[in-house]
C-alpha cells in the first residue's frame, strides 16, 4: 500500500485509461530504478483490473539513464518506442515539453509538519516581514496540511503574513507549458486549486515548478523566503535567482533549520569569474544539454548570433551528459555554454579545462557594454528573444581585462573588412585554408591566438599522421610478423 501511495499508481492507472493511452513510457531517475519493477507491476495490476478488453493491451515501457538530466522529461527516449506519453517519476524541473504530454509523480518526502510549522512560526514572526514559502515537489503532498496548521497557529492578522507558493501543474500538454491541463488530471491530490495560473495582472512569479502572486507594489526583497526541501539544485536555482532576499531552509529529514547559507551565495562569486573570463574567450562552443524542452533550438541559435556578432568563432557540440573527459577532447575551445533546463545549468567546472557558463551569463559577457546588477536567471525560456546590446554597433575600441590586466582588442583586424561579406560555407573554407596553409616558420602561428579551430589545430606540434607530398609513388611494404603475442614464428623457443 506505501509503494502505491507514493508512485500514485491509481492516480496513473486513471490518467493512462482517461486518455486512452496505449504505449506509455515510465521514466525513472537512478536513485528509484530499484522500484521500477514493482511499480510496472503493480500499474499493470491496476489497468488489467480496469481495462477488460484485453486485446488493447496498455505497453509499459520503462526508461532509465537518460542522455541529459533525469529532472526533464526524455523525449527522445520515449520516442523510440513511439510512446503517447511520459510518466516522469522524483524530482523534475517541470520544464516544458515539445512534442508528448507528460504525467509527473513527484514522490512523498516524508515530513514532520508540526516541527515545520514551528519552525516557520519562529522564524516568521521576529523577521517583521511577510513570509513566502517555497518547497520542493517531493513536499507538495503536505502543504496543504502545513497551510492549515499555520493559518490555525497565527493570529487573525498573522494569516496575511504568509503567503504559499501553489504547485504550477501535474500534467503537462506539448507547447501549453505552465498552463494546467483541465480536461484530463488538474493538480495533485491534497494540493489546493489556484486561481493564479495564467493571471497576467499583478506580479506573478514562477520557478521550478512553483508559481505565486505577489500584490502591486511588492516585490521579492520585501520577502522572508522559507524553503521547505533538501539542499540540491532546485534549491540552488531559488538562492541564485533571488539572492536579495534573506532565505531560511527547513531540513525536513533533520528538522532542522539551515541559515547559513554563505556557501550558496559564494557561487555568485565564482560565476562572475567565469563571465569576466568568457570575455577574453575567442573560441566558444555551445554545448547542447537537452533535446526536449520547448525553446532549446532558439536558444541556441540565440546564441549563435550573439557570439558572431561579438566577433568570436562558434562551434555546437552534442554529446549527451557532459564530463572533464568528454570536454577535454576539444581543447581548442576557450569556453563553453551550457543550454540546458535551469536545475542542470550549473556545472561546477573546476575540473574542467576551460571554465562552462550558462546562456546568461555568456549575453553579459558577449554583449558590449552590458552589467551584471545581481540579478541571475536561470531559464534560458526567460532570455529568448531578449535585445542584448548589438556588439557589431559598439565602438571596437580596447577593453580592459581582469583576467589579463591588461587592455585587449575584442576583434581581429586583419583582413576583417575583406572577409566582412564573406558567409556560409565559403567564408568557412577560405578560413580554413589560409589557417592550414605551408609555413616555412611552423611558430608563426603559435605566436598568435588561434581565432578557430583549423588555427588551434596548425599551431599544435602533434597534427596526426604526417603526409609525403614531395613524391605520388607508393612506397614497398614489408611483411609483419606472424604468430601470436605470447610467441611469434621468428622467435626462438626458450
Amino acid at each position: 500500500m506505501e509503494l502505491e501511495w507514493n508512485y500514485e499508481i491509481g492516480r496513473t492507472a486513471e490518467f493512462i485509461e482517461s486518455n486512452k493511452l496505449r504505449r506509455v513510457a515510465l521514466q525513472f531517475p537512478d536513485e528509484l530504478l530499484k522500484d521500477s519493477v514493482r511499480v510496472v507491476s503493480a500499474l499493470r495490476a491496476s489497468l488489467t483490473h480496469t481495462n477488460t478488453n484485453k486485446e488493447e493491451e496498455v505497453g509499459l515501457f520503462l526508461m532509465a539513464d537518460t542522455a541529459y538530466g533525469s529532472c526533464c522529461v526524455d523525449e527522445v527516449g520515449a520516442s523510440h518506442v513511439d510512446a503517447d506519453c511520459v510518466v516522469h517519476y522524483g524530482h523534475t524541473c517541470l520544464s516544458p515539453t515539445t512534442k508528448l504530454p507528460a504525467l509527473f509523480v513527484f514522490g512523498k518526502a516524508p515530513i514532520t509538519v508540526s516541527d515545520c510549522v514551528n519552525n516557520l512560526l519562529h522564524y516568521a514572526q521576529p523577521s517583521g516581514k511577510p513570509v513566502l514559502v517555497l518547497f520542493g515537489l517531493d513536499y507538495a503532498h503536505s502543504i496543504q496540511q502545513i497551510r492549515e496548521s499555520v493559518m490555525a497557529a497565527g493570529e487573525s492578522d498573522y494569516k496575511r503574513e504568509v503567503k504559499f507558493a501553489e504547485l504550477m501543474c501535474s500534467v503537462m500538454n506539448p507547447l501549453r507549458d505552465y498552463q494546467v491541463s483541465n480536461d484530463i488530471i488538474g493538480a495533485a491530490d491534497g494540493l489546493s486549486s489556484s486561481n493564479s495560473f495564467g493571471t497576467v495582472s499583478g506580479n506573478v512569479y514562477r520557478i521550478g515548478g512553483l508559481v505565486w502572486e505577489l500584490p502591486k507594489g511588492c516585490k521579492m526583497e520585501d520577502y522572508l523566503l522559507f524553503w521547505i526541501g533538501s539542499n540540491n539544485s532546485a534549491f540552488a536555482n531559488i538562492v541564485l535567482t533571488y539572492s536579495a532576499c534573506e532565505i531560511v531552509r527547513y531540513d525536513a529529514s533533520e528538522c532542522s533549520m539551515v541559515t547559513d547559507l554563505s556557501q550558496q551565495r559564494r557561487i555568485l562569486k565564482r560565476r562572475y569569474y567565469l563571465m569576466e573570463k568568457a570575455k577574453d574567450a575567442n573560441i566558444v562552443a555551445i554545448l547542447v544539454g537537452t533535446l526536449g524542452v520547448a525553446g532549446y533550438l532558439n536558444m541556441i541559435h540565440q546564441m549563435k548570433e550573439l557570439i558572431t556578432a561579438a566577433g568570436k568563432k562558434v562551434y555546437t557540440l552534442v554529446m549527451g551528459r557532459p564530463n572533464p573527459a568528454k570536454l577535454a577532447n576539444f581543447p581548442e575551445c576557450d569556453i563553453f555554454i551550457y543550454v540546458s533546463c535551469a536545475q542542470t545549468a550549473l556545472l561546477d567546472s573546476k575540473e574542467y579545462l576551460a571554465p562552462v557558463i550558462t546562456p546568461f551569463e555568456a549575453m553579459l559577457a558577449f554583449s558590449r557594454g552590458s552589467q551584471w546588477t545581481g540579478e541571475y536567471v536561470m531559464e534560458f525560456g526567460d532570455l529568448i528573444n531578449s535585445t542584448p546590446a548589438e556588439s557589431r554597433n559598439q565602438s571596437e575600441e580596447a577593453r580592459f581585462s581582469f583576467i589579463q590586466g591588461g587592455y585587449v582588442e575584442e576583434f581581429d583586424r586583419e583582413g576583417n573588412d575583406a572577409e566582412e561579406d564573406k558567409e556560409g560555407a565559403l567564408a568557412l573554407a577560405n578560413a580554413t585554408e589560409k589557417a592550414l596553409q605551408l609555413r616555412d616558420d611552423p611558430n608563426t602561428i603559435a605566436k598568435r591566438t588561434a581565432k578557430s579551430g583549423a588555427e588551434f589545430l596548425a599551431a599544435r606540434s602533434y597534427q596526426g599522421l604526417d603526409i609525403h607530398y614531395d613524391t605520388s609513388l607508393p612506397g614497398p611494404y614489408l611483411m609483419g610478423r606472424k604468430g601470436r603475442a605470447a610467441g611469434y614464428q621468428d622467435e626462438k623457443s626458450m
